[in-house]
């Protein structure tokens, strides 16, 4: 902790201010008091150093003193000398004092009134100063000069305040001031005006630095980083020099045009100039090369700083944090408190997100600890928000939503972050509820943010028609063409089954990178249309929209599920060789699963063994989740092993292997995996099945009876599969992962989730109209097998959405060509 010291060491002020000023009520009217006090300062026989009085005063109550000494001493009568005071006061943080002490002032002049406007712009009282300009005009013989315009343009709350100054400004002839001039840029970019202030740019007779920087800085501050470049090149062109200010400007602008080579080179020019080791300059090129994820330049750069501030080591531990870094940010974090740095709020924002990317729980717990001791999270709600989303990627979710509710001012970004941090944990219909009482606030009001954080949770729960809702709210506010917020609306047309609607959105929206193509081909892909997403692939590299990570991870996936070994094998090959990508692990699991899906057990083991990285629990699962599909118990049991080495505590992986025993009657396997299971306090997620009806979801587990009308469903049930008998249905029972008698097979078959949310359909909805189901575990052969018998049956098409693929039943036939 920083630990203030005296600013007075001599002897002069202590004998002034404590031996008297203790005994006397220093700033009051009484002039017996002030006299009897002048009076004993005058038999000091000493003369009174006010100019180190002035510069001693740290305090409000000092600076009380100083005002009644000048006051009795006759000072005060001095217009510069008052003046003086009103700006002490102002840099006290004292408005009030200030202005009573510039209302005593008789014959005030233009310096004086400059002051006390500064005052008020100094202490943020923007509106206290715009006032107090138009009092000056208004009431006072004193007219404004070139000093009293910038300070009150910097105050201007709005454009329409703003236009009437600059009014003032050409009706007293101050227009050409350069300073002025400046004001008015600046003020004008400020509210996104970037027009009229480009103009009074280009009308400027004369244009110095601050006039260039103001420029450059206003088409930053408004995301028109090519237009900032341009003023640049004429900057350097007219023969002017980039200062310590136009340079940490402009490194932003070059991070937006995703231009390193401009980069690298004004990083040059600050070399050549020496300006590289300017706090600012430094600062602003670790953020740029941070943006272009060059974290060795930007470590560079940091270690070169022979002076290093706060803004320093955020900078160079959010560069980190923003690369997918959390180890090194933490390292650093532990420098800056090693340097006696104290952290700030920025501070504690990075350090939240490295935390959740670190996934350690007792340090999350340990920052949030910190935050409280300073109450910090009531003074800003951005700290509220990061801690929120800390514990919402970290899985617990109850102390994000405890967080929520301590925010005392929420503003949109904390809905935001609560909503999606429902979604992020599978709570999808949480996240959904959250955004209903969002809805009823009156001054919140849903932005780009709320949309994608809100769409993917109808996806999840295959709620189409609240997305066509959003769709038409997003229409309305102009939000289709993000980037985003429309590969979002994509993804909600793919994952509800409308394929042709999601196309259709895909050719509407801007295209220029990966984001939106990654999406289309994921939908392609789960829909088991593989051949399709490899056409997209090669149309996104004709149109020169060059693929990332996700795109590779979205085209494996789409081979997977149709079965396509030999492009899968392609895609992985052209994803390193031509591309630069390096696997990760995500890539690694889906060509286990192109390969051991297909059947080829064997290589996907050896494809694990050669693997760069060591196998983590996704890769063990998809070999297991195979060796499932193909009975192999032996390769299945090795992958388990290895599986619950670096995963125990996953009940999913235990569902695994006992159904790979029950698949081929080994019940004894089946009872030692469920022990083993339950010794840990694991429990397996219940099947669950949804269908949307008349602006209601609802939600059917296996074997549920608490339905209003489960009479009816298990009734026409019961009905459909006498039909389905009649015509070759016979019930697989391997499914059955219960060792009982047959027709309690049979029953339990009959009560699985899906065909409870089909038969809800069936009997809710008018003859021949689509059926659309979806559910949270993969469906199982046997009801493959009967969906197919009731959508030929029932001359219905029935779309099942299941945890890997879209199923489409019509005919009697699936889209999957039984391969799932």
């Amino acid at each position: 902790m920083f630990r203030l010291l005296p600013t007075c060491k001599g002897r002069h002020f202590p004998q002034y201010f404590q031996s008297h000023g203790t005994h006397h009520q220093l700033f009051s009217t009484s002039a017996s008091c002030a006299q009897v006090w002048y009076n004993d300062v005058g038999s000091e026989n000493k003369e009174i150093d006010f100019e180190f009085l002035f510069q001693s005063c740290t305090k409000t109550h000092l600076a009380k003193r100083l005002h009644a000494l000048l006051v009795v001493s006759g000072k005060a009568q001095s217009i510069f000398i008052t003046t003086r005071v009103v700006n002490l006061y102002s840099s006290l943080g004292n408005v009030t004092l200030a202005r009573d002490t510039f209302d005593q002032i008789p014959n005030k002049d233009a310096y004086t009134w400059n002051s006390m406007i500064s005052a008020y712009v100094r202490n943020s009282q923007f509106h206290g100063a715009v006032n107090c300009l138009y009092e000056m005009l208004l009431n006072s013989q004193v007219r404004p000069d070139f000093y009293s315009f910038p300070p009150v343009l910097k105050a201007c709350s709005n454009l329409l305040d703003g236009k009437k100054m600059h009014c003032w400004v050409s009706k007293l002839g101050f227009e050409w001031d350069v300073y002025v001039a400046a004001s008015l840029v600046h003020m004008y970019c400020r509210f996104g005006a970037l027009t009229v202030a480009n103009k009074i740019f280009r009308d400027m007779p004369f244009r110095d630095n601050g006039s260039w920087n103001a420029m450059i800085s206003g088409f930053c501050q408004n995301g028109n980083a090519a237009e900032a470049l341009d003023v640049l090149d004429k900057m350097r062109l007219e023969g002017m020099k980039l200062d310590c200010v136009t340079i940490s400007t402009i490194l932003p602008a070059c991070a937006l045009m995703d231009d390193i080579l401009q980069g690298k080179l004004i990083h040059l020019y600050a070399i050549k100039h020496g300006l590289e080791f300017d706090v600012f300059v430094s600062n602003a090129l670790i953020n740029m090369y941070a943006k272009f994820g060059n974290l060795g330049h930007a470590h560079k750069v940091f270690d070169q700083m022979s002076v290093r501030d706060l803004v320093s080591w955020n900078s160079i531990i959010a560069s980190y944090e923003q690369n997918g870094n959390p180890d090194s940010a933490l390292k650093f974090f532990s420098g800056m408190q090693s340097n006696g740095v104290q952290p700030d709020m920025l501070t504690l924002v990075s350090l939240a997100s490295t935390v959740a990317q670190s996934r350690d729980c007792q340090s999350g717990r340990s920052v949030h600890g910190f935050i409280l001791r300073r109450c910090w999270i009531v003074e800003g709600v951005v700290l509220g928000n990061a801690v929120m989303d800390m514990y919402a990627k970290l899985g617990i979710i109850d102390y994000a939503c405890r967080v929520f509710e301590e925010i005392p001012s929420k503003d949109v970004v904390s809905w935001n972050t609560m909503i999606g941090g429902y979604g992020q944990n599978g709570l999808a219909s949480e996240a959904i509820e959250v955004f209903n009482l969002m809805e009823g606030c009156e001054d919140i009001r849903p932005n780009q943010g709320t949309w994608v954080c809100i769409l993917p949770a109808y996806s999840h729960l295959g709620a189409l028609k609240l997305g066509m809702k959003v769709h038409g709210r997003i229409i309305k506010d102009s939000s289709l063409l993000d980037v985003y917020v429309s590969t979002c609306l994509i993804d909600v047309y793919g994952k509800c089954g409308r394929l042709d609607d999601a196309m259709s959105l895909f050719f509407e929206v801007p295209r220029m990178n990966s984001v939106p193509w990654n999406a289309i081909i994921s939908c392609h892909g789960i829909h088991g249309h593989g051949e399709t997403s490899m056409q997209l692939f090669g149309a996104m590299r004709d149109e020169g929209v060059k693929p990332d990570h996700v795109t590779f991870i979205s085209l494996l996936s789409s081979c997977s599920h149709s079965g396509l070994v030999d492009k899968g094998k392609w895609c992985f090959h052209v994803m390193q060789e031509e591309y630069g990508i390096k696997p990760s692990l995500k890539h690694y699991g889906c060509m286990v699963d192109i390969l051991g899906r297909a059947g080829y057990l064997e290589k996907a083991y050896d494809f694990i063994e050669k693997m760069h990285l060591r196998p983590d629990a996704s890769i063990w699962g998809a070999l297991l989740g195979a060796c499932r599909i193909h009975g192999n118990i032996e390769l299945g049991k090795f992958a388990s092993d290895r599986l619950f080495e670096v995963d125990s505590e996953n009940a999913g992986y235990y569902v695994l292997l006992s159904n790979l025993y029950a698949n081929v009657g080994k019940w004894e396997g089946v009872d030692e995996v469920r022990s083993m299971a339950r010794d840990r306090g694991l429990k397996k997620t219940p099947g669950w099945s949804s269908i949307e009806l008349n602006n209601r979801i609802e939600v059917f587990y296996t074997a549920n009876q608490s339905h209003p009308q489960c009479e009816a469903i298990y009734k026409e049930l019961e009905s459909l599969t006498a039909k389905m008998k009649s015509v070759g249905y016979i019930p697989d029972y391997s499914f059955v992962l219960q060792d009982v008698e047959e027709d309690e097979k049979e029953y339990i078959l009959m009560s699985h989730s899906e065909r409870l949310a089909i038969a809800y359909g069936i009997i809710s909805t008018s003859h021949k109209s689509p059926i659309r189901i979806f559910k949270n575990l993969r469906v199982c052969g046997d009801c493959h097998n009967v969906t197919k018998f009731i959508s030929k049956i029932t001359e219905r098409e029935i779309v099942v959405r299941d945890s890997n693929r879209f199923h489409h039943f019509k005919d009697g036939v699936c889209s999957c060509g039984d391969y799932w």
